[in-house]
């Protein structure tokens, strides 16, 4: 991901229950499936003997459970795991998921990716209930509303469907509960993805069919948009249980088969690779140019540059050599810092692009900085010419559903015409593919798509 991007991965859930105790670890390996989707803290909640165990800290998977540490969580056969990036509140380790909330007969734990927007109601009318909060996250606030419904129903199903009526804005949900049941849901308008996987041990839920089939389990199929589904000893009791769907406006977030997701998992229906791939052809016949190599962006502008190369006839190299053992741009302190770690991250590979006219795919351009540092140490590699091709529609709206899009004002499409931004960021043509190639390169998805950050309002699928 470039560093000057303000918006970041959506989060990564994970879930097992199964008949043997092997819990802990599988759900550790899942979440190093999902670490894509999120590096600012991870946690994995374990039930044994109709009690909670949750250990979870700031930092990478592997960080946060490094030697012995996943060892001190009980043997169990099921868990619930959690990869965090922020949507709301500070990246401490009191914001960190998932998050175990107390009620008068047992315990839950709630794994949460999504934004709600109404948290802060929600959290003012359960204070005034006596209920306390000790972090800033809005998946607290949902963990502490749904164990207060369970209380107010005595039942863990009906308590978060009633929980789930009051929600506004976008969760997908898995939740362990101390008497053993793990439970996933999915919000009314499918905004984030979530997937079933079963194998001989039991049932396993994950943000994305990458970390089922990592684990060993097979996909069976997506959880739909307002579903929640019940697991129990390794086995799915209740499905097609559903939320109130007459709240649906939107759809999953189209940004999923752009960035976020991994290219190896299917998502509704439809392969992230083959969208991505699609993306690069459709960019190809709306915005073609006279050159001699197409390069993507590592990482997801990779794919996107494959289908370029492949519809234009143009030759696909290797623009750029990642270096994969540097931490993420965005914690160092200084501007400078920040600046050198973007040719510390992807250095180009002068032999391919040296004395060509180069085609740079990539995923999008928020406020341009990195781009132009992209575009430029190419030049300085030699590159006679630089032509920029963006597999997504200029980013003009913030987005309220989980994306963390930064104020509109921040984003360069609100300020430069494309002609303005091409020599803002020193390339020699720019082009975006419309809203209209996106859906189109995206046709095979099950659902309709949110386009919010792309036009202001929903879009449905063609």
């Amino acid at each position: 991901m470039k560093t000057d991007q303000p918006y970041h991965e959506a989060c990564g859930v994970f879930g097992v229950s199964l008949t043997v105790s092997e819990a802990a670890g599988i759900t550790y390996n899942g979440l190093l499936s999902l670490q894509h989707r999120g590096q600012e803290g991870a946690g994995i909640a374990v039930v044994n003997d109709n009690n909670l165990f949750c250990c979870k800290n700031v930092g990478l998977v592997s960080e946060v459970f490094s030697a012995g540490t996943l060892d001190r969580l009980p043997h169990s056969r099921l868990a619930v795991g959690h990869t965090r990036y922020s949507t709301s509140g500070a990246n401490v380790l009191e914001n960190v998921g998932p998050f175990v909330t107390e009620y008068l007969t047992g315990r839950i734990a709630t794994a949460h990716n999504g934004h709600i927007s109404n948290a802060r109601e929600i959290r003012a009318s359960l204070m005034q209930r006596g209920l306390s909060f000790s972090s800033s996250s809005d998946s607290e606030v949902i963990s502490s509303l749904i164990a207060y419904h369970i209380t107010q129903t005595g039942r863990v199903v009906d308590g978060i469907l009633r929980a789930a009526a009051f929600l506004d804005g976008s969760f997908s949900l898995i939740i362990a509960s101390s008497d053993g049941l793990l439970l996933a849901l999915r919000d009314p308008n499918g905004f984030r993805p979530l997937c079933v996987g079963r194998n001989q041990s039991g049932i396993a839920v994950a943000s994305e069919s990458c970390a089922l089939e990592a684990c060993g389990f097979k996909f069976v199929r997506d959880i739909r948009p307002g579903e929640m589904i019940v697991i129990e000893q390794g086995q799915i009791v209740e499905e097609a249980i559903w939320l109130d769907r007459t709240r649906s406006q939107h759809g999953l977030c189209i940004f999923e088969y752009v960035y976020f997701a991994r290219p190896d998992s299917i998502i509704d229906g439809l392969s992230v690779y083959s969208a991505r791939y699609n993306m690069g052809s459709v960019l190809a016949l709306e915005c073609p140019v006279a050159a001699d190599v197409v390069c993507g962006v590592p990482d997801s502008g990779i794919e996107a540059a494959c289908g370029y190369s492949a519809a234009s006839g143009i030759p696909l190299v290797s623009g750029f050599v990642k270096n994969r053992y540097i931490g993420r741009s965005f914690i160092y302190p200084t501007q400078t810092e920040r600046d050198s770690a973007v040719r510390l991250k992807l250095n180009p590979l002068a032999v391919n692009v040296d004395g060509k006219r180069v085609v740079l795919i990539d995923d999008s351009i928020v406020r341009g900085t990195t781009s132009r540092k992209i575009v430029l140490s190419l030049k300085a590699a030699g590159a006679k010419e630089v032509h920029v091709r963006i597999s997504s529609p200029p980013f003009l709206h913030s987005c309220h559903y989980g994306t963390d899009v930064d104020r509109e004002d921040t984003l360069i499409a609100n300020k430069l015409s494309i002609e303005e931004i091409c020599r803002e960021i020193g390339a020699d043509s720019l082009g975006y593919i419309s809203i209209e190639g996106l859906k189109k390169a995206c046709q095979s998805c099950s659902l309709p798509f949110c386009t919010v950050c792309f036009t202001g309002e929903s879009s449905q699928a063609e």
